[in-house]
Formats: structure tokens, C-alpha cells, sequence
């Protein structure tokens, strides 16, 4: 596993998952041509750019390369790089028919070919040297502040999202990725606690 500082942005599930066997670090999902139209999605994109950088990681063909051009269009050049899949013609297992270019995407590729398209895309990667891990924020912190798992946790992670400014539809996890990728896990507690999770709790 590689620790990659940026956001990394990719087309759909099938590739996160791919990259989540590579990767420790936030992996956020366009939803395909979704971004064209999900301004939450987009804004989301935009803080973690601002925050962090980010990684545009689309497939080489036709839709990745519209997809990426749209987030090129939204996004500051110095907060955004680009990693290229190269031109591999072939089909994905989980797809019963090739794409319409007849290339594999990111899904496609060996964990060895990511990797050597993040490096050259310039990604700031620890190898897992002296860099110091700090402790991320986690499921079980937000079931504590009832944030996960219980009954009404949904409709109060909706408005702890957006109190903070973050898309109201995100799940559980989509949450915790988010602040794990925008704040210290004593930042978030401290925003979740007093400001946050407690204040939905009073008001329930």
C-alpha cells in the first residue's frame, strides 16, 4: 500500500475498489457523467482540491477524457494533476461486452501500472518511511456521537453535512472519508461535538 496526499478522483465504484487495493488515502467517485450535473459532489471536489490537491484519475477513452476536462474547467491548474491509464485494448471481467474503444480502464489495470501512472503524474506519495501516521477519525467515533448506526443517524448526519458545508447525501462512510480528508481527527471531533453531533442531539 502507497499513502497518496491527495484526493483522488475517479469515474465509479468498480474503480475505486481497484484503487483501494493500492491506495490509503481518499479515493472520491464522479459517478460518472454525474458530475456534469451533482453541484454537492462538485463542491465537495473543489474543498478537497483547495485542501489537499487532487489526483484526476479517469479512464483513457472518450467519457473519461470529457469528465476530466470538465473537472479541469472547475478546478485551479495548480491544485489539480493528471494520471493517464496508457492504451491497454481489452475487456474488464465484471463487463460482458469491451467498451466502446475497446480499452481497459483504470478497473483494467495491475496495481503495478496505477501505481507507475500515479508516480508520473507527479502524486505526493510516503512509501511508508519516517512520515509520522496520524490518527484518523473513525466509524466508531461517529456511532458514539450517533452519526452511524442507529435509527435517526441519517437524518443527523444530513444536517451535521450540512452545517459543515459537505453534501447531504453522503453514507456513513462517505462522511468519515470526507473529514478524514479535510481535518485532523481533533479538528472533527471538535467541530462534531460542541457545534455539531451534540447540538443535533439536543434538538432531536
Amino acid at each position: 500500500m502507497i499513502r497518496v496526499r491527495e484526493a483522488i478522483v475517479v469515474e465509479g465504484r468498480a474503480d475505486k475498489a481497484k484503487l483501494s487495493g493500492l491506495v490509503e488515502g481518499i479515493i472520491v467517485e464522479t459517478g460518472g457523467f454525474q458530475i456534469f450535473h451533482d453541484q454537492e459532489k462538485l463542491a465537495l471536489i473543489r474543498r478537497l482540491a483547495a485542501e489537499r490537491g487532487v489526483v484526476v484519475f479517469t479512464d483513457s477513452d472518450g467519457a473519461g477524457f470529457l469528465i476530466r476536462s470538465r473537472l479541469s474547467q472547475c478546478l485551479p491548474p495548480s491544485q489539480v494533476k493528471h494520471a493517464y491509464t496508457p492504451d491497454v485494448p481489452g475487456k474488464e471481467r465484471r463487463k460482458a461486452k469491451p467498451s466502446k474503444e475497446g480499452k481497459l480502464g483504470v478497473e483494467g489495470m495491475s496495481l503495478a501500472v496505477l501505481e507507475d501512472c500515479l508516480r508520473r503524474a507527479g502524486a505526493d506519495i510516503d512509501d511508508g518511511g519516517e512520515a509520522e501516521k496520524k490518527e484518523p477519525l473513525t466509524k466508531g467515533d461517529l456511532y458514539a456521537l450517533g452519526l452511524s448506526g442507529g435509527p435517526e443517524s441519517a437524518a443527523r448526519r444530513r444536517m451535521v453535512q450540512k452545517e459543515l458545508g459537505l453534501p447531504e447525501r453522503l453514507s456513513a462512510n462517505g462522511l468519515l472519508a470526507a473529514l478524514n480528508a479535510l481535518y485532523t481527527r481533533e479538528e472533527a471531533l471538535a467541530l462534531l461535538y460542541p457545534q455539531g453531533a451534540v447540538k443535533v442531539l439536543e434538538d432531536s
